[in-house]
């Protein structure tokens, strides 16, 4: 009976399994013809592009930026690298796809050069997208990561189907948009890599169980979603690292993001470093000389309201430093936080914020910023005293980059790209400073202060030498350099 039973099962198993293995086979035939047939598609409408004024088809270029009216550093990289290839390049058209359908092409473009002082010598065409809405993190509270990268993948395919580039250049981290442009739209293409989606330095904070502003305390307290957390995390660096190995050309910002990628991707024959473009010159113009007596000093922060950024550690160390007295009762500090607000969760992280200085009691001693012209800008810097930064691992770090350049002595975060690239001794002389804690800031802030003039003119002249290498020529230098083998 046994050998009859085991007979039979295995006979109705081939039944099941074979009729499944042909129609998953017919399937996957299906779907390799239907893909190969919507490339066929768009490469037919490329060909059926309108010529140029000379008869010859432009070269179209895209960059995909959903948050191109942001006016952070990665915006000022998209603009100086459109600016870059125009001058280079004579037949070459600009694409940038974007969700910023609140505001005209004119508009950002305006908004482009109000905040990074960047004139564009033709115009760019701009594809506005209307399913933004999934990337935004607030629509996946869990597995934001998988989420915000399968969203990208429909996002990219809308920008696809409304206008498929010969080049395309993912200048804003969404990796997972690039075999989509590359094998569907047959496109050559690239990639300028802010920061990671996913580090090895995050995984180590899910395997210590660190609470962090992305990894929750009620995940840090057990064991079983720590590891479940990482387990996923796992597998999403395993699929982030198939997907960006498809560039044929990868751009990172720093040596920092160049040791992830380089981990992740394993493309380090196509890898380079550019690091960011940086508008020292319009901040090396502000005279720079000894400190008068004054009755205020100034602390500047500039960046995003992100939450990555850290701006309450800003706030809370600003307030120690009041609290201890460290400084004495004159002159009176103040802290400036200037940055731009994206959207409405930035918004309420402004607001919470401005909660926080009520609770400390510094209200009257902080004052925000927001989405300010380049010249008022320049005029905080100019007026400041110190330049802060708080992030964690920040990929790069241009707001540091921009407070050295305008005479501040800079306090920056005691890792990533501040630490192994930009505050770092210029021919054996002091920079800047690193901090890492609350305590370590407030004392850092409180010794600066303490410093004579003279020597806080001696660190912020070294400081100046140092950025030159940050400027907007060299990154046109070593962007064309590297986006070369696109054009060929």
């Amino acid at each position: 009976m046994k050998v009859l039973w085991r007979t039979g099962a295995a006979g109705l198993l081939c039944s099941l399994l074979l009729p499944a293995l042909f129609l998953s086979g017919i399937l996957c035939i299906c779907l390799v013809v239907l893909l190969w047939g919507v490339r066929l598609w768009i490469q037919r409408k490329k060909q059926l592009r309108p010529a140029g004024r000379d008869g010859k088809r432009p070269l179209l270029v895209g960059f995909f930026h959903p948050y191109c009216n942001a006016g952070g550093g990665g915006e000022r990289v998209l603009w100086c690298a459109i600016r870059t290839l125009q001058k280079k390049y004579r037949n070459v058209t600009c694409v940038v796809y974007t969700g910023d359908r609140d505001a005209t092409g004119e508009e950002i473009v305006e908004g482009a050069f109000r905040r990074f002082n960047i004139k564009l010598i033709h115009p760019v065409k701009f594809v506005f997208l209307e399913k933004r809405f999934l990337v935004e993190a607030s629509l996946y509270p869990h597995f934001t990561l998988l989420g915000q990268s399968l969203g990208s993948v429909f996002l990219g395919w809308e920008a696809l189907l409304k206008c498929a580039p010969d080049i395309y250049i993912d200048s804003m981290g969404y990796a997972f948009t690039i075999p989509l442009f590359k094998y569907l739209g047959g496109c050559r293409v690239g990639c300028y890599v802010h920061y990671p989606t996913i580090s090895t330095d995050m995984l180590s904070v899910v395997r210590n169980q660190d609470t962090r502003f992305n990894n929750a305390a009620f995940i840090t307290s057990s064991p079983l979603f720590s590891k479940f957390k990482l387990v996923y995390y796992y597998f999403f660096a395993f699929m982030y690292g198939l997907v960006g190995s498809c560039s044929d050309v990868v751009m990172v910002n720093s040596s920092w993001t160049l040791n992830h990628i380089l981990s992740l991707w394993r493309v380090g024959a196509c890898t380079s470093v550019v690091y960011p473009p940086c508008d020292v010159q319009t901040f090396l113009d502000i005279p720079l000389e000894v400190e008068k007596s004054t009755s205020e000093y100034s602390i500047v922060s500039v960046s995003q309201f992100r939450p990555e950024k850290d701006h309450p550690l800003q706030i809370r160390a600003f307030a120690k430093l009041l609290k201890e007295k460290r400084v004495g009762q004159e002159p009176s500090l103040k802290l400036i936080l200037i940055g731009g607000c994206r959207n409405q969760q930035d918004e309420e992280r402004v607001n919470k914020l401005k909660r926080l200085c009520e609770e400390l009691g510094v209200s009257d001693d902080v004052v925000f910023r927001i989405n300010i012209p380049f010249e008022e800008l320049k005029r905080h810097l100019a007026e400041a005293t110190i330049g802060l930064h708080t992030m964690w691992n920040e990929h790069f770090g241009i707001g540091v980059v921009e407070c050295m350049a305008a005479g501040t002595v800079i306090l920056a975060h005691n890792s990533g790209g501040p630490k192994l690239d930009i505050v770092v001794p210029h021919e054996g002389r002091v920079t800047g400073f690193l901090a890492e804690d609350e305590d370590g800031y407030a004392e850092t802030m409180a010794y600066i202060f303490s410093l004579p003039p003279e020597k806080r003119l001696e660190i912020r002249e070294n400081a100046r030498r140092s950025v030159h290498r940050f400027s907007d020529q060299h990154f046109e230098e070593t962007f064309l350099l590297s986006v070369e083998p696109l054009f060929k």
